[in-house]
């Protein structure tokens, strides 16, 4: 990745910079909308290649800076489609600097955004291939948003994920572990237990 956050001026939120440097705690977000609610939450690119880049103060791949990075970077090949993580409304299309073209979506109290994608983004509208969405657009949980694409600082085809929760950055690897423990709950058997082996 490579999203300059001071661009979009975060450097000027105190709770951001409070968060960066560990001065208060984040909320967990499994316990922001209990461990079944991740569910229904979506892995946010399809043609996983890895991870790249982690949430926190890391050197800045293009100009070697240090500073901090708000959020995940997915690699992925070229024009993978990107994925809504959770049903939610456009709330604005990003356009130029570090990001490149995004989009942010609002989902209750998460907004999720997404940098460094394909296609053409102006005004209020993103376009990518078939995809055409507009700022106000209500957007379903899996449905294709974007393509993986590398618009902005980015040395390489990815996707810059981020997620804020009431305004406050969270690390989305926390989340990705939250929806994976999700999926590992056992759901009570109800009934007798079935007969293995046994003829009757």
């Amino acid at each position: 990745m490579l999203w300059d956050c001071s661009e979009l001026g975060l450097w000027r939120r105190p709770l951001a910079i409070a968060l960066m440097f560990g001065l208060v705690g984040a909320p967990d977000p499994a316990q922001a909308s209990g461990p079944e609610a991740w569910l229904r939450a979506t892995f946010p690119v399809e043609g996983f290649a890895g991870y790249t880049s982690g949430f926190g103060l890391r050197f800045h791949p293009v100009d070697g800076g240090v500073r901090p990075h708000y959020g995940l970077d997915i690699a992925a090949p070229l024009g993978s489609p990107v994925r809504n993580w959770w049903s939610g409304v456009l709330v604005e299309v990003l356009q130029g600097g570090g990001c490149g073209n995004g989009l942010v979506i609002r989902s209750g109290d998460y907004e999720h955004t997404y940098c460094h994608l394909a296609g053409s983004a102006g005004g209020s509208v993103y376009q990518s291939g078939s995809v055409q969405l507009q700022v106000g657009q209500r957007l379903r949980t899996g449905q294709t948003i974007a393509h993986v694409g590398m618009t902005g600082s980015s040395t390489g085809p990815h996707l810059h994920w981020g997620l804020r929760y009431r305004g406050a950055w969270l690390d989305p690897a926390r989340v990705l572990r939250a929806m994976a423990a999700s999926r590992r709950i056992q759901v009570p058997r109800t009934g007798p237990p079935p007969k293995v082996g046994t003829f009757q």
